[in-house]
């Protein structure tokens, strides 16, 4: 079945703030699941210099109608400067969890 109002975000914070943002994301509906995987190393340039972090990448399931709410309030929570956030669309999915995932957000 088709997914395409559904999301995966995903999103890179540091370990002491996944938790915080998971329940937030779910406890105000923005997302339907959050999950936590780490941790993750990370290589990047930031303002002109290389730079390495451990952190937890933040899988998100939401809907595209949420997702402006989502990122929002993402930026607004989120420690970083300038956090990753990356919306994906679903394209397939098990029906029964796109209409799960559908009915957690409000």
């Amino acid at each position: 079945m088709s997914g395409d109002d559904v999301l995966l975000v995903w999103c890179t914070c540091p370990a002491d703030a996944a938790g915080r943002l998971a329940e937030a994301l779910v406890g105000e509906r923005l997302a339907a699941c959050v999950n936590r995987i780490g941790p993750v190393q990370s290589t990047y340039t930031w303002q002109g210099a290389v730079e390495t972090a451990t952190e937890t990448l933040l899988a998100i399931k939401t809907t595209a109608a949420r997702y402006p709410a989502l990122q929002a309030r993402l930026r607004e929570l989120h420690p970083y400067e300038l956090p990753e956030i990356i919306a994906t669309s679903v394209s397939n999915g098990l029906p029964d969890y796109l209409a799960w995932v559908r009915g957690g957000v409000v």
